[in-house]
């Protein structure tokens, strides 16, 4: 795996995002029950302060969710996922230099999203539903392709695997191939491994730690494990104090070369992001 060998930059809108080292990505959860902050930031002048001070810690992309995704999670009706998340988008494109990534699945929030002033579309679907395809192609904007087993009301019952490496790379190749067929370039393609969906805590450490074999190659990738459930089954900790094992995460994702960490605690990820940066590219200068 590698973040800049093909794409180091990423065209998002009207903004660029460099991924020839590590970007933070903030998660900006706009509804009542995700599993780390919902309700938290679900008000638009709490939100906008919470942009406000990401974007000051280092943010280079706020990623907008309208419909929790966390396990056991029910649909949001499509109607209320736009009222929850376009004019936050309009927001904070009005207020911020920053790229705006929305957290949807829904191809009527890609389009609208887009006309908003949104940079980036992260599907946790890969464009699987229908009309997503032709919605983000229309778009123009680059999309985040992730993998998962199963639908979120569902997907941790009882996930199997006869290999997660292998199958998480078919999957993406898969998706990669038909974004391509259906008009949507290769570097306007990020991949997921979808850390926690549809995974065990087994089956999340095995894919963490053949991470830089993740497939296709030259594509940027996308790690979010922040507060996650494996973090709280390795180290016996409620999502409140999952800060250590989630910063753990992401520096060993930098050292893989993940191109963006979407995270929550925004600051203490920007230190331990540039230090593993740093390290990396110095090994990189003494075997090159």
């Amino acid at each position: 795996m590698s973040s800049s060998s093909n794409c180091s930059r990423l065209l998002c809108g009207n903004r660029e995002l460099d991924l020839s080292r590590a970007q933070i990505m903030g998660i900006l959860n706009v509804t009542p029950d995700s599993f780390s902050d919902g309700g938290r930031f679900n008000q638009r002048d709490a939100a906008l302060r919470h942009v406000e001070q990401m974007v000051a810690d280092g943010a280079a992309l706020i990623d907008v969710g309208g419909e929790s995704t966390r396990p056991g999670a029910v649909p949001v009706p499509v109607g209320r996922e736009l009222e929850r998340v376009v004019p936050m988008v309009e927001a904070i494109a009005s207020r911020f230099d920053v790229i705006i990534s929305v957290d949807t699945s829904s191809p009527e929030v890609m389009s609208d999203s887009a006309a908003a002033g949104a940079g980036l579309i992260n599907d946790v679907r890969s464009l699987e539903r229908d009309g997503a395809l032709e919605a983000a192609r229309a778009t123009g904007l680059p999309v985040c392709l992730m993998h998962r087993q199963g639908e979120p009301d569902s997907m941790q019952l009882a996930p199997r695997y006869a290999s997660v490496l292998d199958e998480v790379n078919a999957y993406l190749q898969a998706r990669v191939e038909v974004c391509e067929g259906a008009g949507i370039a290769r570097e306007r393609l990020v991949l997921d491994p979808g850390f926690g969906f549809g995974k065990s805590l087994e089956h999340n450490l095995q894919l963490f730690a053949r991470l830089a074999d993740l497939r296709p190659q030259g594509l940027p990738v996308l790690v979010g494990v922040s507060r996650k459930s494996m973090i709280g089954q390795v180290l016996d900790r409620p999502v409140d104090q999952r800060l250590y094992g989630s910063l753990a995460l992401a520096a060993l994702a930098v050292d893989a070369g993940a191109g963006i960490i979407r995270v929550h605690d925004v600051a203490a990820t920007r230190d331990v992001v540039r230090m593993a940066e740093a390290v990396r590219v110095a090994r990189q200068a003494q075997y090159s």
